[in-house]
This record gives structure tokens, C-alpha cells and sequence, in this order.
């Protein structure tokens, strides 16, 4: 018998206001900047700004993403150690608010600087840009596990989120390559860009932490997190719910960030038009505003882990018109990028949203176990959250690494801005076959991993 078969831990759920819930939410929209940029631009920037090579080009930006999968972890079980002696995680979170000038600072690379050593700069600020990012992203997402709440309103907090967050994701899409100079982007365009971003993600951040003041001033759960240090990441890893859960988000946001990456040498190379590069990534992004409110109502009918299935397989069909190409017609392959739009939307609702379903099972086992023996029950949410994240962010690494090992292998010719090198037919199709294929695979696989999760029909039943 699965923990949420009995009560969670605390006796109430709670309705969230939609003041402090739109407060919460608003912290996600610097954190769109964060997840999009660097996703869509660096790897772009790297082998057609700075002259590196794509080979080299995506070990920079992979090695840092091999760095996190240490470091959130770390994050989670000190966001656990805060919750015990401070009974919040205020403090991390300010900590992470520092982000803005590591992200400025990504795209600040020295004029002098190109190749090998524009690539060490941007690996060294990466690293420290995901530390800081997950200071904030870890306390940050174990919020909904730390409140008084159910299934379904775990569902609505996370909507909110989702379509602020999906705000933060399109307007960041949209003004990046604008203000890098569009067609004409150069080192200055960039480090623009860097710089009026963070303004906005600095407001953007602090607007987020006030708002997590006032959700758990409201519907706090009394229950405390323990600090049990990698004891309590191995009881996290042997949740048989959440290593299903979480392994299928790793090819989910392997496939993702794999579009991003691909996005602008799609355009420039497959579609011939380097302009098209916003209009991709608003179809992309842009359903969602429309399509979060709609994922929650079939959430609500059908439920988290079907509604996710559909998701799944609707990306991994649209992937594959985008491999067909030019051939296809250009309303077609706009139309194609909205249906994973549609499904990225789901995406990000859906796992983010059972993530604390899967926390609350857990603790309510522990609760259970606790009265039987007289001890503390904990919540642990940190450490999930913080193993949840590693996994986020070794997605983001392995799908532009992954689209970059596509390019290098077709002989993609690196250059810096202002040249036109002439691409081999062999770079040519790995442009479009890597933004088409590779995706489809990797949706297919998390589709077939999440079929292993089973808790959601006795979570929504607990309800």
C-alpha cells in the first residue's frame, strides 16, 4: 500500500490565495530566462560568434551540466539542513538571487578572447550561474511539498507557475535574439542582451521569494525536514515511485533542451531564413499561455500520469515532421513546433506538478513509521527536489551536447560572427535530422519509462 492511501502528514489541505500564488509564480519568470537563453543561444553563440569548434563547443557546455548533478543534490540536502534550524529556505533563496550576474557575465566574453579560451570563459561562468541557479531552483520547487495542500491544488499551485514561467520562457526567446543585433548579432549585441536580462530576472527573483513567504505564512505544513546527508539521497534513490518518474524526466528534458539548441541552426541552415529563429521559438513557447489551463482540466479528468502520456507522444510525432524539412512547406513545420509547444506545455505542468505527489507518498510512509517508533517524521523535500533539478539540468547539458555531436559528426564548419562559411550536404542533414529525430527518440523513451509509474491513480484517489 502506497503512503498516500493514507492522510498526508499534516490533517488539512489548504486553497491557496491567488495573491500569493501569483506571487510565487512570478519568481519563475527570471528563472525562464535562465532555462531558455543559454539553451537557445550558447551553443550557437559559441560556434558562430566565438570560432569554437561544435565538438568543443558542447564539452563547454556540458561539463558544467556533469558539476550539477553533484552539486543540487548538495543544494537539496542543504535546503533540508535550512528548513530544520531556520523552518524556512530564505536564505538559499536570496543566495541564488545572484544569478543575473553570472548570466550577464556568460556573454561578456572578452574581445581577445575566441576558440578554446572564449569556451573556458563561458564553461567557468556556466558553473557558477548553475550553482546559484540552483540555490534558488531547489527551495524554490520544494515549496508545493512543504504545503498543506492535495493532489489537485498541487496541480493548480504548479499551473500558475507553469504559464509565468512559460511568460518568462517567450518574451526571453523572443527579446534575446533581438537585442544580440537579430541577423547582424555580434560580441556587443550579446553582452547587451546579458545585461538588460538580468535586470529583469533580479526583480523578477525577488518578487518570487516574498511570495513563498506569504504561500507558507498560509498553509505551512509543521511537518520538518530532516538533514540525514547522503543517507537520505539514497532513500530518495531507492523510491522505486520517483526513479521512474524522474528517469523519464531525463529524456524529457534531454528532448527539450535539444530542441532550443537546434533551434536557430534550423532555421539558418534548414529554412535558409536566420529570422525565422523568434518565429520558431514563439510557436514553440507560446501555446502554452494558451494550453496550461487546458492540461490542468485533463489532469483533473483523466489524471497527471495519462495527460503526461499524451503529451509525450504528441512531441515525439511532431519531431519527426520537422525531420522531413523544407519538403514539408513552412506553415506545416510552424505548425509542427506548435503541437510541441502544445506538449511542452504539458511538460512542464504534469511532472513538476507529481513531483510533490510522489514527495508526499514518502513522507506520509514515514510519518506512519515515525508514530511507531516515536521519532520525528521528515519530509525530505529538499533532497527530491534537489536529485529532481540534477536531473533537469543534466538534461540541458546532454541535448545541445548531443545536437552538437550531431554537427561535428556531419562536419559542421564553425566560424565567427560575420562569416558564411559553406556547410556540407552531411552538416546540412545533420542540422535538420538532429532537430527532428534525435527529439522523437528521446520523447519515445521517456513515454516507455513513465508507463513504470504507478502511484498516480492512489494519489488522486487520496484527494
Amino acid at each position: 500500500m502506497t503512503g498516500l492511501d493514507r492522510r498526508p502528514v499534516a490533517a488539512t489541505d489548504a486553497t491557496l490565495a491567488r495573491g500569493p500564488l501569483a506571487g510565487f509564480a512570478a519568481g519563475s519568470l527570471g528563472m525562464g530566462v535562465w532555462v531558455t537563453v543559454p539553451g537557445l543561444l550558447l551553443l550557437y553563440f559559441l560556434t558562430d560568434v566565438l570560432a569554437v569548434g561544435p565538438w568543443l563547443a558542447g564539452l563547454a557546455l556540458l561539463l558544467p551540466k556533469i558539476a550539477d548533478v553533484l552539486l543540487h543534490p548538495w543544494v537539496g540536502h542543504r535546503a533540508d539542513v535550512e528548513q530544520t534550524r531556520r523552518g524556512d529556505r530564505r536564505r538559499l533563496l536570496l543566495l541564488g538571487c545572484a544569478l543575473p550576474v553570472a548570466f550577464a557575465a556568460l556573454f561578456a566574453v572578452p574581445g581577445g578572447l575566441t576558440g578554446v579560451s572564449a569556451a573556458a570563459w563561458v564553461a567557468v561562468f556556466f558553473v557558477a550561474g548553475n550553482l546559484l541557479f540552483a540555490a534558488y531552483q531547489v527551495p524554490y520547487l520544494a515549496t508545493p511539498a512543504d504545503l498543506r495542500i492535495g493532489y489537485h491544488e498541487r496541480t493548480r499551485l504548479m499551473a500558475f507557475r507553469m504559464v509565468v514561467l512559460t511568460l518568462g520562457i517567450l518574451l526571453s526567446g523572443l527579446l534575446a535574439p533581438l537585442l544580440t543585433g537579430g541577423d547582424a548579432a555580434t560580441r556587443g549585441g550579446y553582452q547587451r542582451m546579458g545585461v538588460v536580462l538580468a535586470v529583469g530576472m533580479l526583480a523578477a527573483m525577488l518578487v518570487g521569494v516574498a511570495g513563498i513567504a506569504r504561500l507558507r505564512g498560509g498553509a505551512a505544513d509543521p511537518t520538518r525536514a530532516g538533514h540525514g546527508g547522503w543517507r537520505a539521497l539514497r532513500t530518495a534513490l531507492r523510491d522505486r515511485q520517483f526513479r521512474w518518474l524522474v528517469t523519464a524526466y531525463l529524456a524529457m528534458s534531454t528532448a527539450t533542451h535539444l530542441v532550443l539548441a537546434g533551434v536557430p541552426y534550423y532555421a539558418e541552415y534548414e529554412l535558409r531564413a536566420p529570422g525565422l529563429t523568434t518565429v520558431l521559438v514563439a510557436a514553440f513557447v507560446a501555446p502554452a499561455l494558451l494550453v496550461t489551463p487546458v492540461w490542468l482540466v485533463v489532469a483533473r479528468r483523466v489524471g497527471k500520469q495519462r495527460a503526461l502520456l499524451g503529451a509525450q507522444g504528441a512531441f515525439a510525432l511532431g519531431s519527426l515532421v520537422l525531420a522531413v524539412g523544407r519538403p514539408a512547406g513552412l506553415p506545416m513545420l510552424i505548425g509542427a513546433v506548435a503541437v510541441l509547444g502544445v506538449a511542452f506545455a504539458g511538460m512542464q505542468l504534469l511532472p513538476f506538478s507529481m513531483l510533490p505527489d510522489v514527495i508526499r507518498a514518502a513522507a506520509s510512509d514515514r510519518a506512519a513509521a515515525a508514530d511507531s517508533t516515536g521519532t520525528t517524521a521528515t519530509t525530505g523535500a529538499g533532497t527530491y527536489t534537489g536529485v529532481w533539478t540534477a536531473t533537469e539540468a543534466t538534461g540541458a547539458a546532454l541535448g545541445p551536447y548531443a545536437y552538437a555531436l550531431c554537427l561535428a559528426v556531419g562536419g559542421f564548419v564553425a566560424s565567427t560572427a560575420g562569416e558564411s562559411p559553406t556547410q556540407p550536404d552531411a552538416a546540412l542533414a545533420a542540422v535538420r535530422y538532429g532537430f527532428g529525430v534525435l527529439p522523437a527518440v528521446a520523447m519515445l523513451a521517456a513515454l516507455l519509462l513513465q508507463r513504470r509509474y504507478t502511484l498516480d491513480a492512489s494519489a488522486r484517489a487520496a484527494s
